[in-house]
This record gives C-alpha cells, sequence and structure tokens, in this order.
C-alpha cells in the first residue's frame, strides 16, 4: 500500500537530511516542508518572531494536498517540524491510513548545538525554544534517538516501516479469523498470534495464513514475544478472545514484551464493568485498553462489521485509521464504527445492542408460531416474510427468511432443531443493567426469560402432559395484522433499548451521542434495519422515540392489530410474550395514573415505607397507621 512518511520533529534535529536519505534508499519522492512556506511566513520568520497557529494553517493545508496528490502515483517523504497534533491531524486528513510518523528526538542542548553549526538557515536558533514550549510528543509515531548516526536512523526507520507489522490480532477464532482477513483485504501489514496447546491447537496461525491468499504478507505466529516484537510501535493489538478471565489473563502474558503507549483493543463480548477496571488497572502500566463491541458475526467481521470503541480518545485516534476502514459503510459510505466515549460505553451499548437482538429474534420466533398455526408450511411462512421486506427490512428478518426454506430431504431443517435456545450472557447482563439502572426494559427480559423456559424441554415434556392446551377459537389474523403488530413491538423494543442507553449515559456520566450510535448500527450489525435508518435523524431532534410524531403515528396505526393478534394468541393459548409486553409496556408507560399508588399503600402498611399524596403539592412524606 502507498503510503506518506512525515519526517517529524523541531528545527534542527535532522529532519531534511534524514528525510532525503529514506527518500533515496526506498527510492521515491522527497519534499522539504520548508519549500513550501509562504513568503509571509520565511520573513515572519527571518525576523525572529514564530509563527502562529495561523501563519502554519495554509502551510499544512498545502502539504496535505501535496501528500494526496502524491499518493496517487506513489508512495513519498515530507519533512515538517508538525510540533502538534493538531498539525500533524491537518497534514493527515483524509489520508490517515495511508500516514507514517517518523519523530526524530533529542534534547535541547543537542539540537541548539546543531542550529548553530549550522549555516543559512532561515529560522535562528534562539527561536529553538519556542519550538521544544510548542511541541507535543505523538503518541503514533517510530521514535528516534538523533544521537545514532544517519545510517543507523535510516535502518531503524526502514526496519519499522518494511519489516514490522502495522497490526495485530491476537486469537483466531471464526471472528479473529475474519478480522484478519479483513484487514490484509484492506491493505494493512498485520501479525496473526494464535497459542499453542499440543494435540490441540497447533500451528493455527500458520496453517490459517497458507489457506488464504491474501493472508500471504501476513506474519504468523504462536510465541507471544516474537509476536509482539513484530509490531510497530506504539503497538495496536485486538483481543479476539473469550470475555471474561481469558481477558485477564491474556493480558498477563502480554504485559512483560509491552512498551509505553501500546494499545490493547478487545474485540469481544467483555461486561463494561470489567472492561472499566481493566482501563484503570493498565493505565497503571502506561498502556491504553480500547473496549470495543463488535456486532456482524462471521460474515459481518469479513466484509464489515459495526464497531463500537470506548475509551482514552486520543488512543482511538491511533487504532482509527484502521477499525474505521475494515468497517461497514452507511448510506452516505462513512464507516459504521465511531468513537463512543470513555471506560466501558462501547461495550455497554454492544451488550444492549444483542440485548435488542435478543427480541428481534424472539418476535420473528413468535411470529412464525402465529403463522403457522394460521395453516402456513415453513415455504409459505418463508413467502410472507419475504412480501414484508418492503416495509420491515432487517438484517434478521432476511435470514429468517432463508431459515424457513432450508429443506433437508423431504422436510424443512428448522423442523429438525432441537427447541432449546442458547446464550453467551449479554442478553442476562442487559436485563441485569436495566434493573441496576432502573429502565423497564421489560421486551429484553421477556425475550431472555423465554430462552431459558425453552431450556427445560425435559419438563415441558412433562407438563405438557398434564396441561392439555385448548384452542377457544379459530386462529382469525390476517398476515397484514401480524406484519403490524410485529411492526408495532419492533418500535416499542427500540424505543427500550435506546432508553436503556441514554439512562446509562446521564447517570455515567458518558455524554453519548444516540444519533451517531444509531447510525453506526445501520449496516454491519445484526440488527441493522430501514428501521433503525429512521432512527438515526429521530435521535437527532428527541432522544425519546415516543414522543416523536411520525412514530406516534405508526403505534396508533398498528395497536388496533397488535391487539387483535395477541387476543386470538391467548385464546388459542400460543406462546407470544415478546409481542403480548409489548403491547402491555405501551399500555403502562401511557398510562397517566397508574396502579402503584395500591403498591405504595402496602408498603406503608407492612412496612411504614411511607407515601406522598396527590393533594400535597409540597412533596412531603406521609404515614397511616392503617388497621
Amino acid at each position: 500500500m502507498k503510503k506518506v512518511i512525515f519526517i517529524i520533529g523541531v528545527s534542527g534535529s535532522g529532519k531534511s537530511t534524514i528525510g532525503k536519505m529514506l527518500a533515496d534508499d526506498l527510492n521515491i519522492p522527497f519534499f522539504d516542508g520548508d519549500d513550501f512556506h509562504s513568503e509571509g511566513n520565511i520573513i515572519k520568520m527571518s525576523s525572529g518572531k514564530p509563527l502562529n497557529d495561523k501563519d502554519r494553517q495554509g502551510w499544512l493545508e498545502t502539504l496535505n494536498e501535496l501528500a494526496k496528490k502524491q499518493l496517487k502515483e506513489t508512495s513519498c517523504v515530507i519533512v515538517c517540524s508538525a510540533l502538534k497534533q493538531k498539525y500533524r491531524d491537518t497534514l493527515s486528513l483524509g489520508i490517515e491510513n495511508q500516514t507514517k510518523w517518523v519523530h526524530l528526538s533529542g534534547s535541547f542542548n543537542q539540537i541548539f548545538e546543531r542550529l548553530n553549526s549550522r549555516k543559512g538557515h532561515f529560522m535562528p536558533s534562539e527561536l529553538l525554544q519556542s519550538q521544544f514550549n510548542t511541541l507535543e510528543e505523538p503518541k503514533n509515531a517510530i521514535t528516534i534517538d538523533i544521537s545514532l548516526n544517519p545510517k543507523e536512523i535510516i535502518d531503524q526507520v526502514k526496519n519499522q516501516l518494511e519489516h514490522k507489522s502495522e497490526f495485530g490480532l491476537f486469537g483466531l477464532g471464526v471472528m479473529g479469523k475474519s478480522l484478519c482477513r479483513n484487514l490484509a483485504n484492506n491493505g494493512f501489514k498485520i501479525s496473526m498470534f494464535n497459542r499453542h496447546v499440543d494435540e490441540v491447537e497447533e500451528n493455527v496461525a500458520k496453517n490459517f495464513k497458507a489457506e488464504f491468499s491474501e493472508l500471504t504478507e501476513a506474519k504468523a505466529f504462536d510465541d507471544i514475544s516474537a509476536f509482539v516484537n513484530s509490531l510497530q510501535q506504539p503497538r495496536r493489538i485486538m483481543l479476539m478472545v473469550n470475555a471474561g478471565k481469558t481477558i485477564d489473563y491474556v493480558i498477563e502474558d502480554l504485559l512483560p514484551h509491552l512498551s509505553e503507549n501500546d494499545i490493547l483493543i478487545d474485540g469481544g463480548n467483555s461486561n463494561y464493568k470489567k472492561t472499566k477496571e481493566r482501563n484503570e488497572y493498565l493505565k497503571t502500566k502506561g498502556i491504553h485498553f480500547i473496549g470495543t463491541g463488535v456486532s456482524g458475526g462471521e460474515e459481518g467481521a469479513l466484509k464489515g462489521p459495526s464497531i463500537m470503541p470506548s475509551g482514552n480518545e486520543e488512543a482511538y485516534k491511533m487504532v482509527a485509521p484502521f477499525l474505521e476502514k475494515i468497517a461497514a459503510k452507511d448510506k452516505n459510505s462513512l464507516p459504521c464504527c465511531t468513537y463512543v466515549g470513555p471506560e466501558g460505553s462501547g461495550h455497554f451499548i454492544k451488550m444492549v445492542h444483542n440485548g435488542v437482538e435478543y427480541v428481534e429474534m424472539q418476535l420473528l420466533a413468535e411470529v412464525a408460531t402465529i403463522l403457522k398455526a394460521t395453516g402456513q408450511n415453513p415455504d409459505a411462512i418463508s413467502c410472507t416474510l419475504e412480501s414484508w421486506k418492503d416495509t420491515a427490512s432487517s438484517y434478521l428478518l432476511e435470514i429468517t427468511t432463508d431459515i424457513f426454506k432450508k429443506k433437508e430431504g423431504d422436510d424443512w431443517l428448522v423442523n429438525k432443531i432441537l427447541d432449546k435456545a442458547g446464550n453467551k450472557g449479554t442478553g442476562n447482563w442487559t436485563t441485569i443493567a436495566s434493573a441496576e439502572f432502573g429502565v423497564p426494559s421489560t421486551l429484553i427480559a421477556s425475550a431472555l426469560f423465554s430462552r431459558y423456559v425453552s431450556f427445560y424441554k425435559d419438563e415441558r415434556i412433562l407438563l405438557s402432559k398434564n396441561f392439555e392446551k385448548q384452542s377457544n377459537s379459530e386462529l382469525n389474523s390476517t398476515t397484514s395484522e401480524v406484519l403490524e403488530a410485529y411492526q408495532f413491538a419492533r418500535i416499542i423494543n427500540h424505543y427500550q433499548g435506546f432508553k436503556l442507553i441514554v439512562e446509562a449515559s446521564n447517570k455515567l456520566d458518558w455524554n453519548l451521542n444516540i444519533s451517531e450510535i444509531a447510525r453506526i448500527w445501520t449496516n454491519g450489525c445484526i440488527i441493522r434495519s430501514t428501521l433503525m435508518e429512521d432512527l438515526v435523524e429521530v435521535f437527532k431532534e428527541t432522544n425519546n422515540i415516543l414522543t416523536n410524531a411520525e412514530l406516534i403515528e405508526k403505534l396508533n396505526q398498528y395497536k388496533p392489530s397488535a391487539k387483535k393478534v395477541i387476543l386470538q394468541c391467548v385464546l388459542n393459548e400460543l406462546t407470544t410474550p415478546a409481542l403480548s409486553e409489548a403491547l402491555q409496556f405501551l399500555n403502562g408507560i401511557t398510562t397517566e395514573y397508574a396502579s402503584a399508588n395500591v403498591i405504595q399503600a402496602q408498603r406503608d402498611y407492612f412496612g411504614a415505607h411511607t407515601y406522598r399524596r396527590l393533594d400535597d403539592p409540597s412533596g412531603k412524606s406521609h404515614h397511616t397507621n392503617w388497621n
């Protein structure tokens, strides 16, 4: 991949000399940034006055345009001081993933002597102190000590640029392998690691590399030290291992080999609280930790997932070119990857994403149950779902349509699958978080507990003999009514999911951008849908979708069908907990005076917990001796 190599540092550090030598060695064009200063800048510096940010802006933009022009043809070397991070941001604007930084570092005295011995340069040595005052040490650069001789400096730079990988991936399970291929397909030089376990996991990385042509230039390891040493500094290592204690073990295994400002990215489904703890722990070691939700499954990881990184924002900028490049793209071709917020917020919203996903899956399973009860076989159910794509398009609807088409022999495969649904914990965590934050995420809990009920297969068989189901009527619901009930419940599901995110953001001071979160969920992730695309705009106006006029109108339109379908299911003893709960929740959240007054009276009766009165505007607590 073509790249622009910026040689940076204060004046007198040897940028021009090293830059020219490096360009000659690599046989690529060389440009000295000083040659592109405006005449006004040169006059100002020659008179002993330092440049301000306004003076530099046009110069930096000129160099950025120069770099973009060169990259259309070939790589190049450009030297300039680039002392502040915002200067470097301007220089790399639009070409972040093709930019490499080399920082020539030395002491003030060392460089001051060099400047005094140099002739013909327009900047007097007296301005050196202003450059040191301005210098913001780059965290994502190859840093070279200028006390080395020029050849040694060139050798070190070339070793980092040519022989060291840009990005490391630790753990080659299904998702890890797909992300490796994605990175390689996007032109990144990567190193891959998988542990060695005799007769269990042997040569996993090497065998994986040999399997795919895009990994020809990738480096494969089963030795941690060699893996870490193969990476450019600051090292960027993405961990794709099982959540829980495994992450902690991996961190401890890596730590002895890491250096200050290296970055670890946890791309698994970790609990957000543990992410916060790991972030604080690694801070004490000088290591950055980016807790990152990744959604999209095996195919998404390969072709473009939705990525939800959180942690230190400056550290995120050092991995952004990689994550944003491999992410899915939204309808405006923007990456479905954004800096979410501090601490564990990235893993928190991935957790909620999975909770919403549980409900979306459960709703489709319930819909299929209803359609089956109306007499539709799997082929007919698939056709019905297919016909809904114009009005209720989503990834999960698409795959469920495919599932009901699949045959094995003379029967449909779906009919042969054991009806025990598994889970990996995120739905459980979401339900717990809802309780902790006091948010009524009732559909997520309902979907989770439906999976738990399914797991009691033997008991269900036993009890089905004790409680014969009675059908009280014909199932009198049209497919259009079922569709509207489904759409009704999906709106409630998304309200509840985003409500949990909003409440967590407020209580934890995360300041999350809810519209941006919806945007990165419009492609790549499991819950992508046209509804999610609509919510991007809704959340620009409000964080409560039940106050949006269009969604209010839709819920009022769909509610009669939801009531009818749910009633028919109750009469026919069909199990539809998520659909039913959606209706119950909307009834509850829109009830101005609820039955909680009775609860408060009961609490006061047996526990003297007190209550407040509607006819007492002071808010004073009251207690009654009820007997």
